[in-house]
């Protein structure tokens, strides 16, 4: 053995407990299951940062959709056909809106269901 590797005895007890410490299958575990729901963490707060662009987008189309109906409602003085865009530019806001919604009540159940591998963990994992 070479110097480096060759170790006292009275220092091996302390090696030992550490090696155990740390290269141990519960650590091993708890430090996968935490990679694991940092994972799935940042990838549910990128869905909703995506849902957030869509709902913003769709917000955009719809009031620009409603200010062009409103325009010519003023501009022709008929409401007839432009009544119409501005219902389903009201209705697209809110088809958005329940998106949104759904996409942030999935991300947080799946957060919450999802296995974290502390002591709290009901299956232990």
């Amino acid at each position: 053995m070479n110097e480096i590797s060759n170790v006292s005895s009275p220092t091996k007890p302390s090696l030992d407990v550490i090696k155990e410490a740390s290269l141990s299958g519960d650590i091993n575990k708890l430090s996968g299951a935490g990679k694991a729901y940092q994972s799935v963490s940042q990838s549910s707060a990128i869905a909703i940062q995506d849902a957030t662009d869509s709902l913003r987008n769709i917000n955009t189309m719809a009031t620009t959709a409603m200010g062009v109906a409103l325009s010519q409602m003023l501009a022709t003085g008929k409401t007839a056909p432009f009544t119409e865009v501005i219902t389903a530019a009201t209705g697209m806001v809110e088809m958005g809106r329940e998106n949104f919604a759904k996409v942030g009540s999935s991300a947080s159940g799946l957060l919450n269901e999802f296995p974290t591998g502390g002591p709290d963990t009901p299956s232990g994992e």
